[in-house]
């Protein structure tokens, strides 16, 4: 298949079928070790076990970009999509707008990781210089089969300038995480909180901590009963906020089996028995959580096992910061700190992207102005928050 994108050569690009399906070593060549989301064994899991697929509404459709001996260059990881759930970056009413003028918005090809609100490269490069061919192959894609649209979403903000530069409308949101300024301990943390906020914590802590305890658990620690308690956990949390949970129970036990040692759970016990788990993936400089559930309500034991105790975690392990999933203004008062994250957008109809350019345009100065005013509402001490 060739490019259609004149502003660079004509490219070769492969249009696979499954992430499963390619050289493990090559793909994790173009991934680098760093964020364990773009890693073949997260996405192969993904799709062996069933989470992803044409009747998820998630058809795998990875992107390559090869030489001469077929070793891969680059690829994305992407996706058709026939409906926007389980993307965090919503454009439903970009797909409504599009279906009342006659058109025919799904499918899509989606850029991203499925279910997953982490930041992270879309754009796999072992070839830096291969990145424009990898764009134009997104956008040949698209137009040679008749797509409305191509998104990559949660772009790690080094690659936002690359896809602007190739002509893709970029959009913003935010999130909230916590950043590791060289605390020793937790309560080196609390020391740059105001006194008011320090209490507070404290007192929650100490109230989700009560009669309960609390362990962390990775590598070879994490069994398939451990895994049986959390996939009760995450189909409560699931029906909740989604109407069904997104992967299977599968999912989880593949994840123990392939990746172990990327994955840190963390339970709280009553009696020796787990009521509430909270799932983090650990990358280079980043713990990244993800999914939580409970049987039993326990006040504050969410902030407790999801932001407190990856705070513990991340200072013990010497990380950087702890990214806590999308939206949650809650986290504020709790350390974690309003950050933009990015998405971008290829638009071929030149009526419909004039439309979503102003919306993003709009958006992104409201957006900006919210994360002015949270960002002056942070519990830290004022004059020593970190920057």
């Amino acid at each position: 298949m060739t490019g259609g994108n004149e502003r660079e050569p004509a490219a070769i690009v492969h249009l696979d079928t499954a992430v499963g399906a390619l050289d493990p070593a090559q793909w994790d060549a173009c991934a680098g070790p760093d964020n364990p989301f773009v890693s073949h064994a997260f996405l192969s899991i993904l799709e062996e076990s069933g989470s992803v697929g044409a009747g998820a509404g998630w058809s795998p459709a990875p992107v390559t970009i090869r030489d001469a001996a077929g070793g891969l260059l680059a690829a994305a990881p992407a996706y058709l999509k026939s409906h926007s759930q389980g993307e965090y970056v919503f454009d439903h009413g970009w797909a409504d707008a599009w279906e009342r003028a006659g058109g025919r918005y799904y499918p899509k090809l989606q850029v991203a990781v499925p279910f997953s609100p982490v930041p992270g490269p879309r754009l796999l490069l072992r070839d830096p210089a291969a990145a424009p061919a990898l764009i134009a192959g997104l956008e040949a894609i698209t137009d040679q089969n008749g797509l409305s649209s191509a998104h990559a979403t949660f772009i790690a903000p080094e690659q936002r300038q690359i896809f602007e530069d190739a002509g893709w409308l970029i959009r913003q949101g935010t999130q909230f995480h916590w950043a590791n300024e060289g605390y020793g301990s937790f309560n080196d943390f609390l020391a740059a909180l105001s006194s008011r906020h320090r209490k507070d914590l404290r007192k929650e802590r100490a109230r989700a901590q009560a009669g309960l305890e609390i362990v962390h658990l990775t590598g070879s620690a994490l069994t398939e009963a451990h895994w049986d308690a959390f996939w009760h956990f995450y189909q409560d949390t699931g029906s909740r906020k989604w109407g069904h949970p997104y992967l299977t129970r599968t999912f989880f036990s593949l994840l123990g089996e392939r990746m172990a040692d990327k994955v840190l759970l963390i339970f709280a016990l009553r009696d020796g028995t787990p009521i509430a788990g909270a799932l983090n993936l650990i990358g280079a400089d980043t713990l990244y959580g993800r999914y939580w559930g409970c049987v039993e309500e326990v006040p504050f034991l969410h902030f407790e096992l999801c932001y407190y105790q990856a705070i513990d975690a991340a200072i013990a392990r010497g990380l950087a910061r702890v990214e806590a999933g999308a939206q949650g203004e809650h986290k504020l008062s709790r350390g974690y700190r309003p950050v933009p994250t990015w998405s971008a957008h290829y638009i071929p109809n030149a009526s419909f992207r004039r439309a979503v350019a102003d919306y993003v345009a709009r958006e992104a100065a409201a957006l900006a102005d919210d994360r002015g005013w949270l960002d002056e509402r942070t519990p830290f001490r004022r004059g020593e928050r970190p920057e």
